[in-house]
């Protein structure tokens, strides 16, 4: 997902958010929860789409950087980390997959200002302005809780969708996007958590998604975009990566593969990702200490 947000402090901006940039699929994803009253949960939704409306993608290009050879190659971006296999020799892709442990996130409080983190697989968005993905997050700020969601997002509208709201940590995830011609099947699976769960079929729209990239990442708020700074987050190991591009499948290492560093501004941690296990379908993605 490609992020960009609008000032959050000025409530009077969100009053000016067309409703169907804060759609919210309750049909699909109303998650059930004892423990928090009915009113309570509408309230919590009505206060994720607030905070999350201005989510969308934008038009910030990708930078390879750093070539090594003419395998891995190691790139910066503001607010992706993680790997992204790429189109350097042409590819284009059909499916992406991956699992993994919901992280624990801290430092993150009701009271305290809009921050949030979000996890995901899917096809452009790397070296595009299309983006199709699924996901979890987490959220808090701004009078809501700590909150653990899945979610989809879908360009040209590029609005995010949330699902389930009681994910929690640890809970077990698998996501995959997967292409048919023109039409994408995003799906999460909370296999831990009942109600989270989710599996939608979009068209790409009026625009043409160029299928140039399949990422597995972990994604804050660009510097300067907004006022959603990262939490602090366990470490994500994201396990079981698939891909396909044509008629070969593989995992991430089996197509030119980008590992992909996030550089924040201070106060928060850059987020690295570790190096790939040697089946080329596992990694953990984590803060560095500042």
């Amino acid at each position: 997902m490609r992020a960009h947000f609008h000032s959050f402090r000025a409530r009077a901006l969100l009053a000016c958010v067309p409703a169907t940039a804060i759609v919210l699929m309750g049909a699909a994803g109303t998650a059930s929860a004892a423990h928090r009253p009915a009113n309570s949960r509408a309230e919590l939704r009505t206060a994720l789409q607030h905070l999350l409306a201005g989510w969308h993608p934008s038009t910030h290009g990708a930078h390879w950087a750093s070539l090594r050879g003419t395998g891995l190659k190691q790139v910066t971006r503001s607010n992706w980390s993680g790997y992204a296999d790429d189109n350097s020799t042409g590819n284009t892709y059909a499916s992406v997959t991956g699992k993994w442990k919901q992280p624990t996130v801290t430092n993150c409080t009701t009271t305290g200002p809009p921050k949030a983190v979000m996890f995901f697989v899917g096809i452009d968005g790397f070296t595009s302005h299309t983006v199709e993905q699924g996901g979890t997050g987490a959220i808090c700020g701004h009078g809501t809780p700590l909150t653990h969601f899945t979610w989809w997002q879908m360009a040209p509208n590029g609005f995010l969708q949330i699902m389930g709201t009681t994910v929690k940590p640890g809970d077990s995830i698998s996501a995959s996007v997967v292409r048919a011609g023109t039409s994408y099947k995003i799906s999460v699976t909370d296999s831990t958590t009942a109600g989270n769960s989710f599996s939608t079929t979009q068209p790409c729209g009026g625009a043409t998604c160029t299928n140039t990239s399949a990422e597995w990442i972990a994604e804050a708020t660009p510097p300067g975009a907004g006022e959603m700074p990262l939490p602090t987050f366990s470490p994500w190991t994201l396990t079981n990566a698939t891909v396909k591009s044509g008629t070969t499948s593989g995992t991430i290492s089996a197509f030119p593969d980008d590992a992909i560093t996030m550089e924040l501004t201070s106060p928060d941690n850059d987020v690295k990702p570790g190096p790939l296990n040697t089946t080329g379908n596992k990694f953990k993605d984590s803060q560095l200490a500042t």
